[in-house]
């Protein structure tokens, strides 16, 4: 954890440093895909230096036919999660926490904390907790009007996640788009 702390410390300061941030071009892709060849590069980098060998010490030469190929496929790690999936997946979850941290927090001004308590589990598909008529029962609704705010909170959702990503990206043009690979990235 210590290691992870000084690695992301180290990669800001040499971001700082060599004023990395002034490279940057809309025009060359995402902001998020520049950070991530940096650190992705700063990260490969730093395990050179941490695993270089001085003129072979410490090396012990194992003979390729010690092992049959299928030996050695069998000890190989598989699993199709990439460093840049990982990365891609957390983001997208980052931008969908922030925009529904918004809605929560304009329901809980707007005196509705109980509501969108409620209906939050509505936003991945159906009623949250219950049908929308025992969900009605529970906050003193009818259930049309459960559903009609079930879809007012769908369509708030919307409306903020789409704040979010216009204020990642920067440009508008772009926001279609980057909404397609924030889905097809939870997906």
């Amino acid at each position: 954890m210590e290691e992870a702390q000084d690695l992301t410390q180290d990669f800001f300061a040499r971001l700082l440093e060599k004023n990395l941030l002034q490279v940057a071009e809309a025009e060359r892709g995402r902001f998020r895909s520049f950070l991530l060849a940096a650190l992705s590069n700063f990260l490969n980098n730093q395990w050179d230096r941490a695993h270089t060998l001085r003129r072979g010490a410490g090396c012990e030469f194992v003979s390729w036919d010690a092992q049959s190929a299928e030996e050695r496929y069998q000890q190989e790690p598989f699993h199709e999660e990439t460093p840049e999936k990982v990365f891609e997946r957390r983001w997208a979850l980052t931008v969908m926490e922030e925009a529904l941290a918004a809605v929560r927090e304009e329901y809980a001004r707007a005196g509705k904390r109980e509501l969108f308590e409620s209906l939050e589990g509505c936003l991945s598909g159906g009623p949250a907790e219950g049908s929308y008529a025992e969900l009605g029962a529970r906050l003193s609704l009818s259930e049309g009007a459960v559903k009609v705010a079930a879809h007012r909170l769908r369509r708030r959702f919307a409306v903020t996640l789409r704040q979010v990503v216009v204020q990642t990206l920067g440009r508008e043009e772009d926001i279609d788009e980057e909404l397609r690979h924030l889905i097809s990235t939870l997906a």
